[in-house]
């Protein structure tokens, strides 16, 4: 386990606002101080003005940056990049829209101690009526990210079956290709190998790409023991200028990994199917 100079155990994390309302930001620091295991706090914010330094003033361990809006996986680069050079152990990416009981990050760093071969761990995610969210998933396809998104829900609800692996037990540990951005813990060393986030995406795919890659070279797994509240904001489907952001970066990641000729996709994906025991949809 990495260690910093003074041979501790440095937790770090970061939440990158964008005109956030106060609500949520409120709500997540409080999930945050209440842990007691968060070493330094990256606030990054993307926001017009810089009226939420008055953080600062909250806690000691918070870093406030304001930033011009360079993008999600940018920003949490930013603070990324600080921690590194502060010798964090773990890298906490939060969304500014969770909140979480105070045992979810101790149960996560105790997990990542004991498993040294794990680079990033995504708990049960619940909406805030306590219904899951499936965000455990596979590499995807045009088709599965794209097309889909314009189907009947009816028509959505089959094709996630398979895609979101909503046929696996959700309540198992399981190894995992794709793990939502809204809560990623990550083992510093595997950000470090795999240089952080791609900063070509302005949103939406960052975490499809940061999974897969660290997936190389470590097990990315999903964690049900603890869970987080997440309140899914969706906004590219209520927004048309959201919408054309999703699609435009997500034709980039394409564009990066292939859209039909995937190899590696074609590998992690028939392995996460295996492993879970896929039989077909029902």
């Amino acid at each position: 386990m990495n260690k910093n100079e003074l041979g501790k155990t440095m937790i770090s994390a970061s939440i990158v606002l964008y005109n956030t309302p106060k609500f949520q930001v409120e709500a997540v620091l409080k999930s945050v101080f209440d842990s007691k295991c968060i070493d330094k706090l990256y606030i990054v914010d993307n926001s017009p003005n810089d009226w939420w330094r008055c953080l600062e003033k909250e806690s000691k361990i918070i870093r406030y940056v304001h930033n011009e809006n360079v993008g999600y996986g940018a920003s949490h680069n930013l603070a990324i990049r600080k921690a590194i050079e502060e010798g964090s152990t773990y890298h906490v990416v939060l969304n500014p829209d969770l909140k979480f009981d105070s045992d979810v990050l101790p149960a996560l760093i105790e997990y990542m101690d004991l498993h040294q071969d794990v680079g990033h761990v995504m708990p049960k995610i619940l909406n805030a009526d306590g219904e899951l969210q499936y965000l455990c998933k596979l590499v995807p396809t045009p088709f599965d990210l794209i097309l889909r998104r314009f189907f009947p829900r009816k028509i959505k609800e089959k094709l996630s079956y398979k895609f979101e692996l909503r046929f696996a037990d959700y309540e198992k540990e399981m190894d995992v290709p794709y793990l939502s951005g809204c809560f990623m813990f990550f083992r510093t060393e595997a950000l470090v190998k795999c240089k952080g986030f791609d900063e070509r995406f302005f949103m939406y795919p960052e975490d499809i790409d940061i999974t897969r890659r660290i997936h190389k070279d470590y097990r990315t797994v999903y964690y049900p023991k603890v869970s987080v509240y997440h309140l899914h904001a969706a906004e590219s489907y209520h927004s048309k200028k959201m919408l054309k952001v999703h699609i435009e970066n997500m034709c980039r990641y394409f564009n990066k990994w292939g859209w039909i000729f995937d190899s590696e996709r074609r590998k992690f994906n028939k392995e996460t199917l295996k492993q879970l025991g896929y039989k077909g949809r029902k």
